[in-house]
């Protein structure tokens, strides 16, 4: 079986489980007792079987899906905090870490004046997320989730960032940005339109791999270079977003257990509500004074997305809610909704996704096999009766 980063190897669900238990350790960090986490561990070690994880009578599909969204929010957390602490709000309470970037700050602010608070509240957002399910899981008596052996990539050295190991890299990002036309088409829906091929909003993001935030502090200037980086961030956040946008809601179909589903579609709104906020200021990005901009180091382009050959209904920067599209039915009315939905494959779909994006790069042979590992479970889920 060849893994997303290029390394072979056969899948073994004994194997998966010891990545599972070598993985815990998130008790310390969560409102849980360790009693509690450790009677989890004791049974997922005895390799129960049945249809229940164990004695909180958790489903295993459940247990499963709750288990890749855990992961999918240590991750956001990861590269939500260097942005926060180079361009949001750092603080000793809700986000600690790093003292900020004064250039890198102004730059995101010519966005919005408002993104440094934004950023923090985000990042406030994934904490909670990732706490809560690690969180609820122990609470079942469930396998948690926890990331922290992975944590191995270095990141920004520039004034404000913290220094320390990350699990994400923020600096070689290659993003897919046909979300923009995809949201605004009133014809297609990937669900419908699977092999449909829906049009950059900033080709040049698609075609290299750049920084989304200041790698040394030499990133801070000239200033349209800064910008750049600033205007990749404001691309990068609503890219991401939107993969969760979809993703809760297409795990959501698998889950069986009402409170697990009222987990998922509780979560899911608030991603969608960071969506509308960083496509909105994405737009800003791409409409003038800021856009037409060329990044003089490295030729990134983001253009000038009311102008032609674009313009119209397909890359209007001031449109942030969802063209009504066709749904379940072109014989059906269209219907404004998320797209896309559709459940089948959706969390080996995410890891392509980010790895795909180069979040991952410079990470483990390991780390792409866990990651595997947790998606194929998720996958398998099953709605029961």
């Amino acid at each position: 079986m060849r893994h997303p980063n290029g390394a072979v190897g056969s899948r073994s669900r004994t194997n998966r489980r010891s990545f599972l238990r070598n993985g815990i350790g998130v008790a310390g960090a969560l409102t849980v007792g360790a009693e509690v986490l450790g009677n989890g561990l004791s049974a997922f070690a005895k390799e129960q079987e049945g249809r229940e994880e164990h004695s909180g009578h958790l489903i295993r599909g459940d247990a499963a899906l709750l288990r890749f969204a855990a992961a999918a929010e240590i991750l956001e957390t990861d590269f939500w905090v260097q942005y926060n602490e180079l361009g949001g709000v750092p603080d000793t309470k809700e986000v600690p870490g790093g003292s900020g970037s004064a250039p890198y700050t102004a730059a995101l602010q010519n966005l919005d004046a408002d993104m440094p608070q934004y950023i923090h509240d985000n990042t406030d957002d994934e904490f909670t997320h990732q706490n809560f399910l690690n969180a609820y899981l122990a609470s079942k008596g469930a396998e948690t989730v926890n990331l922290e052996r992975f944590r191995t990539l270095p990141g920004s050295t520039a004034m404000g960032s913290s220094g320390k190991l990350r699990l994400t890299n923020l600096m070689h990002l290659t993003l897919d940005t046909s979300w923009w036309t995809r949201y605004r088409s009133d014809t297609r829906n990937p669900d419908l339109d699977p092999f449909f091929v829906f049009p950059q909003a900033v080709p040049d993001l698609n075609r290299g791999a750049f920084t989304a935030i200041p790698r040394t502090d030499a990133d801070l200037t000239p200033a349209a270079h800064i910008q750049a980086i600033a205007n990749t961030a404001a691309f990068h956040f609503p890219t991401i977003e939107q993969g969760g946008n979809s993703l809760y809601p297409s795990m959501a179909l698998r889950a069986t257990s009402v409170e697990v589903l009222r987990i998922l579609i509780s979560i899911g709104p608030t991603e969608t509500m960071h969506f509308q906020t960083w496509s909105d200021k994405a737009g800003n990005a791409v409409s003038p004074p800021l856009a037409p901009l060329t990044d003089p180091t490295n030729g990134l382009t983001f253009p000038d997305l009311n102008a032609a050959p674009f313009g119209g209904e397909t890359f209007q920067t001031n449109l942030i809610m969802p063209e009504p599209c066709p749904f379940l039915s072109r014989n059906l009315p269209p219907c404004s909704i998320i797209r896309p939905t559709e459940t089948k494959g959706i969390a080996r779909g995410v890891v392509k996704f980010l790895t795909d994006m180069g979040l991952f790069i410079g990470q483990s042979p390991a780390f792409f096999q866990f990651l595997r590992d947790l998606a194929e479970d998720a996958d398998e889920a099953r709605r029961e009766v």
